[in-house]
This record gives structure tokens, C-alpha cells and sequence, in this order.
């Protein structure tokens, strides 16, 4: 079956359904591989009752004139005698090789129009010519000249073409690459019927960019763990799959002249033209050469750079040269290479025509990599090739560390892990000295830690890091008195916030004690301000889920200030990160959001993307906190689609989790389902993905009226008292909790939460933290009583006026709903309208119409909001506009809705402004 070509076959059975009554033409343009020879043969397929020519442009035959012609009219050419003389001489010497002069091309073209036309007779007739651009230039002319003239006959004529040909005056369709969805339909169609894995499935459509053929030399290629996912997937087609041999096909084909230049370019990665230009010129030709290649559509030569549309030509070109010429084109482009900008380049290109070992090479292709600003995968390639240039096994392992680093730095977590797997057996580095060896092993079990820690199983990745702690102490303990630098130390601690996270992503907090153990004895009283960060933080977190806020407040205000202060190559993702959830867990939002924001914009001008996902779930846990649901939306978005794109899958599952909770906020039922689904089955039970989806669900029950069972979700996602499961996320859940449990009366399990979410709000100086126990206390008081209201009212004063509005609108929303239960429903419509008007703005319709069923029941008469008013006043606006409306006067306004007289002058005079009206008849017609 045809994936993606919808609009194609369409265009093909309109062409092949008007030939009873007229004839047309069709062009279809597409790189090879984008399923034009398929269209083709969908083609013959459905030309039932039809006659069929068909034939392919080759190669071969381009230099040949009328040699495609003749292939394809060989068939009909019986009926030449029917042409008339002149024409019949001219078709007959041009096919038989024989040529056609300039003056005689009118009279051929019309003889082929003729002879087809006349074969038509007795039955429509279908003409195809594939690959019309790779045959000769006058049997695409003479074709081009037949396809403008069908429209009264019964011929039609559908031509193929890869290049951006000039054949004028027909109906063309280009081939649009494969979207996402009918990538995977046709690698299920490939893979008999099973469908890969999504993230298996994500990389090998960006592999092949749409390109179907490339697809289909993927699949092929697959091993069964590939499918799974449980190995890394190749990053281009195979070269001897089909698109890679057709590619070859093309390239030599090409002038020498032509190759030698294409090869260049396929040698230089950055692709400046200025670049190509001398080292074509240093080649003894220019870059003028390339021609060729651009009209085969192999390469694009524009202003700032040269690049290969489909990147397998580029593995194509270099896979064709020999060895000698390879070698040859490296040492020409690092000679036209100067300069400190591009050192980086330069010592690539020398290191590629090396021909063994090189300990100055290796080490100029390190310290170049070492100041590129872009690092990432260019630098990985430099560092891995510096350790196969190296002569001293912990150098060279060193190096593939460090190209791992670098590898995972820019997001390609496979190819890290494979750079990890070429690390020599520690014996064969032993002979170095043990402090060397231990501080290779111990970066390398970092790196492994942290893979495992984004992209595998949370609980390999505690104990790796562990070990890899231990490790990098005990080569820093060994380098202490011979002048060595404490890195190995910052190191470890590096190595234990990550255990921390582990930790906290598989709810197993009560491990987190051992972590702090261990980073207390790291601690040392000069430590630099990024390592006392990392230190402070640890200790900081430890005392937070062990409920110890008066010890835990200090130090994570510590790595705050830090965190602010930090300059310079101190200032990394890693250390904002750590700074910012310090600041969450002592409710200094404002702060939190500024450092994640920080770290999100080091990590895009660093080139760090594997740090996007983790400083992007910080920055949305700041904007949800700060009532920005919006902002959080999108901040979670951006970090699952990073972390899908690296292969980060827990922390796509963080990501998800984190959008079903803000969908199941706004009570978008379908979107937070749908999410939570995304999450899987793969998630641990006590995962922190896992949490977020039942807090998420809980949210939903709230919506639906089912408080008994958001309690029992809520209840069961930590105990406090053991460490275990998700203590930071039921804390953050905890409003919603005893809202679910108030309304059931379950006490015990409201007050349990309760309380510690207390001692957390009072250990912090965040209003909006204790405006949120106010309220869990008014919810659990006695219904009606004094205490209740107090409460209440002390939570709406402590709601910022300038943030989270929608906790703001929740709380009035809640105290209206007391009131009305205690019988004052004069006092209850003032917060019930505020909370309707507040929900109306942020557009949560569901809380909104909560609200208005709220003010039904306290005696108000509210209809549904008129939609196109909706969008333009607040909900006080209008339902003062509808009563203005319906005749009512102001001071009939002012005492239905409990206002002043001025109060609903100061409203109306802001209505007519929004609406650009000046009367109330004006008023009245607009909401009519």
C-alpha cells in the first residue's frame, strides 16, 4: 500500500477517469526514493480498458538522442504509416538513430502527438515515462511538447521526474516527505505488521527524513533488539540499501572533476562555501564543478553554506572514494584551514589522514575540542578519534570518556553508550598508576549512572552512582598532597545529586539519607561556590524529606544565593538546576523559576541538550506554583519533545505526567487521559510519572464529584513516615487531598497530610504556601462555624494579588460554597461571582460553570456565558451587560448584584469601551 501519497493517487485517477473524454497530462517530481516508480505503477494498475506505453529514462542512453523515444513508441510504431509522409519520415528517422535537425523537431513532436493519438483509437491510451530527467534531453522535450496538447484526445501521459525540470504547461504534484504517522504505518507494513517501539520508530524517521525508500533500508537493516529499542538505531540509510545504491548510481556518473569536488564537500561537516572554494581551488579545479551534482539534486550549494538534502549521499560520496583519495582530500582541506576558529577542523581533517598512532595529534584534537563553543557531537568525534590516535591506554580512555561526555551532552544517548562500551579492560590501564585509572572508571560509572538514570532503570543508576561516588573519592583522596585539583571530588558530588534524583524519580526517599551520608563527608569548609552548592543542596533535600525544615530552610536558601551568584564555567545547567529545586523546596518561586530559566538558556547556548528535559520540568513546577498554568503547558511540552528526541523516556514520562495534571487542572478530561496512556505500563508504581498520573486522576475525580475516590488515589501516594513513594508530589498534591477527604470526612487522612504539609508552609516565607493551609484548615473545620470563615478569609489574604489567580479563584470558590451551606447567600454570591469572573479569564469552563451552579443554588439567576461576549468582558462585566440588557438600572443592577451604584457605573463605562458602543440600545443589540 501507498503511505502518504493520498493527493498522488487522486491526481492519477482523475488523469486516467477524464480519458473517455479527453485527454491530460501529469508530472510528478519527488527525490529518489519518495515513491515516484510506486505512483507509476499505481498507474498501470488502475488503467483498466486502457492501453499502456511505458518507459524509464536511463543513464545509459542520455547521451543518445531519441533513444527513450524509441523505447517507448516501439510498440505502436506499426501505425506510422497512418502519419502523414513528411512527418512519417521524420518519426522514422529519428528512432532509428538518425537524428532530427532543429528546423524538423515541430514536424517530429507532431508526429508523436499523431502516432499516439492514433493508437488511441481503438481503446484510451496511457503513456508513462519514468525518470523522464536521467534519459536524453530530446525525448523529454518532444514528451513535454505532446503532454501540452492532449486535451482532445484520448492520451494520457504521466512523467516522472527526480530534479526540478523545465517541462511547463502540464499538472504537477512534488512529492512531499512522510509525516510521522505514515512513517510508522509503513514500517508496520515493513515489519509485518508490528509496529516499533515509538521512540524506535521517531528515530528512524528522522534518519530517513520522510524519505519512504530510506525507510523501507532502515527496516531492513533492523536487528530484533533494534526494534525493541534495546539498541541504538542506525543513524543514516544503509549505503548498500536500495537509495544508497541508486545515490552511488548517480555519483559516478558524475565528471571526475565533479567528484573530486563533492567529495570535498561531503568531507567538510560545516559546509562553508568559502572553504570549498579554496580547497577546490588547491585541487587543481573550482567549485564551479559541482554543477553537475546540484542539477542531479545530490548537493545545494547556497551563499553561507554547501549542504547534502539527503544526508546518505553524503555517506554515499565518501564511501565511494578510495582510501588514497580520502586521505588526500582531508590533508588539502586542513591546509586551506587556519586560524584559531578553526583549529577544531583542522586537526579533524589531519586526524582523519593519519595513518596510526599520534600522541601531539591527539592531544592538539583535545584541547581543540576542548574550546568549541558548539561541543556536542563534533566534539565527541574529535575526542573519540584523539583516543584512537593515543599511545597510552589511560589517555586514550580518558578520551573516550570525555567523547562519551560530550556525545550525551548533545543529546545521542546510543551513541554515548556505545563510546562507553569501546572502554579497554581497567587492567590494560592499571600499569598508569591507580589514581588515574580510578578517576577514568569513575567518570565513565557517572556518564553510565546518568544514562540509566534518564534514559533506563532508576534503580541500576542508584547504585552506579554510588560507585561511581566512591570511586571518584578515592581518586581524589589519592591525588590529595601531589598538587592534583579537587575535580574528582566536585565529581562525586555531582555523582550523588544524581543518586538523589534516582532516588526521588523511583520513590525510594528513604535511601536519600545514605546519599546525604555520603556527601556530608565530602564537604570541605573552602570549598568553591558550585561544589558548596552541590553539597548544601544534598543536605538541604535530606533534611526536607525527613521533615527537619528548620534544618533543611538554610541550607537550600544557601544554594539559592549560590546559585545566583555563580559566573563564569561555574554558572552550568547542572549547578542552576540543583539551585532551582532548592528554591522550590523552600517555596522561593520566583527565584526557582529565574535559575531553571537560567539553566534552560545555558543549556541551548552550550549546546547541552540532555539537560533541557530536567531544567525544563523545574521551570514548569516554578509556573505552576506561580499560577502560569499556561507557561507550565508549554515549558512540559518543549521537555517531552526533548526528551523524546534524546531518548530520555523517564523524564518523558516526568514531562507527561506533568501535562496530565495541568490538563486535569483546567478539567480537560480527554487531554489528561490521553497523556497519562503516553506514560505506559513501563512506569514503576512508586515512580514519580506514575504519581503525577494519579494526582492527575484524583484532579479529575474532584471535577466529576467522586472526592472518596481522589482521596484514595491522593492517600496512597506516600507515606511520610516510612520515606516511601512520592513524599514531594503528595505534598504538592496535598490542597487537592484534604479537599477530597473533607468531603467524605475522612479526617484522619486530611489531617495526616495536612500536617506536614504545615510544617512545611510555616518553615518557608511563601504567602501562597500558607494561603493554601489556610484554606485546607477552613475545609476542615466545623461547616458553618466562625472558624471555618476565619480560615478562609485568612487564605484569600495571603493569595498574591499579582499570581495564581486560579488558587485565588479556588478559594473564593470554596468560601462562597461555605457560605451558601450556612445559609448566607448575600455574602456567598461575592466570592462566587469573583470566582466565576477569575475562572471565565483563565478559561477553565469547568470550574467556572462549578461556580455559576454554585450561584444558582445561592438564589442568582446566571445563564451559560454568551461565547462572543465571553471572549471580550469579565463575568461581572457580563452579567451586568446582560441585566443592562434586559432594561434593568443601574441601582436595579447595584442591588441584584450587591454593588454600589458607582461600582456598576465604573463597570458599564468599561463595557462600552471593550464592546465600541456608546448606548445602552447599542448594548442590548450587541448581545442579542
Amino acid at each position: 500500500m501507498l503511505r502518504g501519497r493520498t493527493e498522488e493517487r487522486a491526481a492519477i485517477r482523475r488523469l486516467l477517469g477524464d480519458l473517455p473524454t479527453g485527454g491530460g497530462a501529469l508530472l510528478l517530481e519527488g527525490e529518489p526514493g519518495s515513491g515516484r516508480s510506486a505512483l507509476v505503477d499505481y498507474a498501470h494498475r488502475h488503467a483498466e480498458g486502457c492501453a499502456v506505453l511505458a518507459g524509464t529514462g536511463l543513464p545509459e542512453e542520455a547521451d543518445l538522442p531519441y533513444a527513450g523515444l524509441q523505447r517507448l513508441l516501439d510498440p505502436v510504431l506499426d501505425r506510422a504509416p497512418a502519419l502523414p509522409e513528411h512527418q512519417r519520415r521524420v518519426l522514422l528517422r529519428a528512432v532509428a538513430g538518425a537524428g532530427c535537425p532543429a528546423h524538423r523537431r515541430l514536424a517530429l513532436s507532431l508526429a508523436v502527438l499523431g502516432l499516439l493519438t492514433a493508437a488511441a483509437r481503438e481503446s484510451p491510451l496511457l503513456c508513462t515515462m519514468d525518470d523522464v530527467d536521467r534519459g536524453d534531453q530530446p525525448t523529454a522535450d518532444v514528451l513535454a511538447f505532446v503532454a501540452r496538447r492532449l486535451h482532445r484526445s484520448r492520451v494520457a501521459v504521466l512523467l516522472t521526474t527526480a530534479a526540478d525540470v523545465p517541462l511547463g504547461g502540464m499538472a504537477r504534484h512534488r512529492l512531499r516527505p512522510l509525516d510521522d504517522r505514515d512513517s510508522v504505518a509503513l514500517l508496520t507494513d515493513r515489519l509485518g505488521g508490528r509496529p516499533p517501539a515509538p521512540p524506535v520508530a521517531a528515530a528512524l524517521g528522522a534518519a530517513a527524513g520522510g524519505n519512504p525508500q530510506a525507510l523501507l533500508d532502515l527496516a531492513g537493516v533492523l536487528t530484533p533488539g533494534q526494534c525493541r529499542g534495546e539498541e541504538p538505531v542506525p543513524e543514516t540509510p544503509p549505503p548498500d540499501g536500495r537509495l544508497g545504491r541508486a545515490y552511488r548510481a548517480r555519483v559516478d556518473r558524475l565528471p571526475a572533476d565533479t567528484r573530486r569536488v563533492l567529495l570535498l564537500a561531503a568531507l567538510d561537516e560545516d559546509g562553508e562555501p568559502a572553504t570549498l572554494v579554496r580547497a577546490a581551488r588547491a585541487a587543481g579545479t573550482a567549485v564551479e564543478a559541482l554543477a553537475p551534482a546540484e542539477l542531479a539534486g545530490l548537493v545545494r550549494v547556497e551563499p553561507r553554506r554547501v549542504t547534502f538534502p539527503q544526508p546518505l549521499v553524503r555517506t554515499v560520496v565518501r564511501a565511494a572514494a578510495p582510501l588514497a583519495e580520502r586521505r588526500a582530500a582531508h590533508l588539502l582541506l586542513a591546509g586551506v584551514l587556519d586560524g584559531t576558529r578553526h583549529r577544531l577542523r583542522r586537526a579533524g581533517h589531519l586526524a582523519a589522514a593519519a595513518p596510526g598512532p599520534d600522541p601531539a595529534l591527539a592531544a592538539e584534537l583535545e584541547q581543540a575540542a576542548a574550546g568549541y563553543a558548539r561541543g556536542g557531537a563534533v566534539a565527541a568525534a574529535a575526542l573519540h578519534r584523539a583516543a584512537e590516535l593515543s599511545d597510552d591506554p589511560v589517555r586514550a580512555a580518558a578520551r573516550l570518556v570525555t567523547a562519551a561526555r560530550y556525545a550525551w551532552s548533545a543529546g545521542r544517548a546510543h551513541r554515548a553508550r556505545l563510546l562507553l562500551g569501546e572502554l579497554p579492560p581497567a587492567a590494560e590501564v592499571a600499569v598508569a598508576g591507580r589514581a588515574e585509572e580510578a578517576a577514568v572508571t569513575g567518570r565513565a560509572d557517572l556518564l553510565r549512572g546518568e544514562l540509566e538514570l534518564r534514559t533506563g532503570r532508576p534503580g541500576l543508576a542508584l547504585t552506579t552512582l554510588l560507585s561511581a561516588a566512591d570511586t571518584l573519592a578515592a581518586a581524589d583522596r589519592a591525588c590529595t598532597g601531589t598538587g592534583g585539583a579537587d575535580g574528582d571530588r566536585a565529581l562525586a558530588l555531582g555523582a550523588l545529586v544524581r543518586a538523589g534524583e534516582a532516588v526521588c524519580f523511583a520513590g525510594d526517599q528513604y535511601r536519600y539519607a545514605e546519599v546525604a551520608r555520603r556527601a556530608e563527608l565530602l564537604r570541605r569548609p573552602d570549598d568553591p561556590p558550585a561544589t558548596e552548592l552541590l553539597s548544601a543542596y544534598v543536605a538541604g533535600t535530606a533534611a526536607t524529606l525527613r521533615g527537619d525544615h528548620e534544618q533543611a530552610g538554610p541550607a537550600l536558601r544557601r544554594a539559592v544565593v549560590l546559585g545566583g551568584q555563580l559566573t563564569g564555567a561555574a554558572s552550568s545547567p547542572a549547578a542552576l538546576t540543583c539551585a532551582a529545586a532548592a528554591g522550590l523546596l523552600v517555596a522561593v518561586d520566583g527565584a526557582a523559576h529565574r535559575l531553571a530559566e537560567r539553566a534552560v538558556e545555558l543549556a541551548r547556548e552550550r549546546g547541552e541538550v540532555s539537560a533541557l528535559p530536567r531544567a525544563l520540568e523545574l521551570r514548569a513546577a516554578a509556573e505552576y506554583w506561580l499560577g502560569r498554568h499556561d507557561a507550565a503547558t508549554d515549558s512540559s511540552r518543549e521537555g517531552l519533545r526533548i526528551a523524546r528526541d534524546t531518548g530520555q523516556e523517564n523524564w518523558a514520562g516526568v514531562h507527561l505526567g506533568m501535562l496530565a495534571v495541568l490538563a486535569a487542572v483546567r478539567a480537560d478530561r480527554d487531554t489528561a487521559l490521553r497523556r497519562i496512556r503516553e506514560i505506559g505500563e513501563d512506569a514503576g508504581a512508586h515512580s514519580r510519572p506514575r504519581a503525577l498520573a494519579q494526582w492527575a486522576l484524583a484532579v479529575l475525580d474532584l471535577v466529576d464529584n467522586r472526592p472518596a475516590a481522589a482521596a484514595a488515589r491522593l492517600s496512597g501516594l506516600a507515606c511520610p513516615g516510612t520515606g516511601r513513594g512520592q513524599v514531594l508530589v503528595l505534598v504538592m498534591a496535598t490542597p487537592y487531598l484534604v479537599e477530597a477527604a473533607a468531603a467524605v470526612a475522612d479526617r484522619p487522612v486530611a489531617g495526616a497530610a495536612l500536617a506536614v504539609f504545615d510544617r512545611w508552609a510555616s518553615s518557608t516565607a511563601s504567602p501562597s504556601r500558607r494561603a493554601l493551609s489556610a484554606r485546607c484548615h477552613g475545609l476542615l473545620a466545623p461547616r458553618g462555624s466562625a472558624e471555618a470563615e476565619r480560615e478562609f478569609r485568612t487564605a484569600l489574604r495571603l493569595h498574591p494579588t499579582d499570581a495564581d489567580a486560579f488558587e485565588r479563584a479556588r478559594t473564593e470558590l470554596l468560601l462562597g460554597r461555605e457560605l451558601r451551606r450556612s445559609r448566607r447567600p448575600r455574602a456567598a454570591r461575592e466570592h462566587l461571582h469573583a470566582a466565576r469572573e477569575a475562572f471565565t479569564l483563565l478559561g477553565a469552563a469547568s470550574w467556572a460553570e462549578q461556580a455559576t451552579t454554585e450561584l444558582r443554588a445561592a438564589g442568582e439567576s446566571v445563564g451559560p456565558p454568551e461565547e462572543s461576549a465571553a471572549r471580550l468582558l469579565t463575568g461581572q462585566q457580563l452579567r451586568i451587560a446582560q441585566l443592562v440588557a434586559e432594561g434593568a438600572t443601574n441601582r436595579e443592577i447595584a442591588a441584584r448584584m450587591f454593588l454600589s451604584t458607582r461600582t456598576v457605573d465604573h463597570h458599564l463605562r468599561n463595557i462600552f469601551h471593550r464592546l465600541n458602543i456608546r448606548s445602552r440600545t447599542e448594548l442590548a443589540r450587541a448581545l442579542s
